[in-house]
């Protein structure tokens, strides 16, 4: 029995991007280049010293100074390095982290004055580039620290949502027992 040689494949039609969307995503692709980022990260989180120390910090901890509303400006500025890295195909794992590095310093940066202070010696955006740099070198690997860090942030998360109700409870079986 002769063999029939293998048909060749059907022609494709041509695919056709509509140029508006196209330049659409060109004119914002410079925001998310390694130097953009890198320049980002530098300006939030490191751009200016104290002057007699290697203490650096960014506008990111003077613009938690700003009350109500400057800490959640500079987390939304923060959010540019892990969507960043989110349109790279970082692990859910990272971005995750990244999330809570930016939260830490959101939620924490929100306490007056102090909260600003710790913020600055948080760097989450430096700490996000780093992740994404890592990422970048290594792709799809994670270390026991990313891991354990999440697991951290969970039992805290959890301690912190358990405490007011282990509190409740002991004050209600208090009064009861009065």
């Amino acid at each position: 029995m002769p063999r029939n040689p293998p048909r060749p494949a059907p022609p494709h039609p041509e695919i056709v991007v509509d140029p508006g969307i196209q330049n659409r995503w060109n004119r914002g692709a410079w925001l998310f280049r390694d130097s953009t980022l890198r320049s980002l990260e530098i300006l939030l989180d490191e751009a200016f010293r104290i002057p007699g120390t290697s203490f650096r910090f960014g506008i990111d901890g003077l613009i938690g100074l700003v009350p109500g509303l400057g800490d959640v400006l500079a987390g939304l500025l923060s959010l540019v390095i892990p969507v960043a890295a989110w349109m790279r195909g970082v692990p859910y794992v990272t971005l995750l982290r990244m999330g809570l590095n930016i939260g830490i310093g959101v939620l924490v940066g929100s306490i007056p004055l102090l909260g600003d202070i710790f913020d600055m010696a948080w760097k989450p955006n430096r700490r996000n580039y780093r992740l994404l740099q890592l990422h970048i070198r290594e792709p799809r690997r994670h270390t026991w620290r990313d891991w354990v860090f999440l697991l951290l942030i969970g039992l805290t998360m959890g301690a912190i949502f358990a405490l007011p109700i282990v509190v409740f409870l002991w004050l209600l079986s208090w009064v009861l027992n009065r």
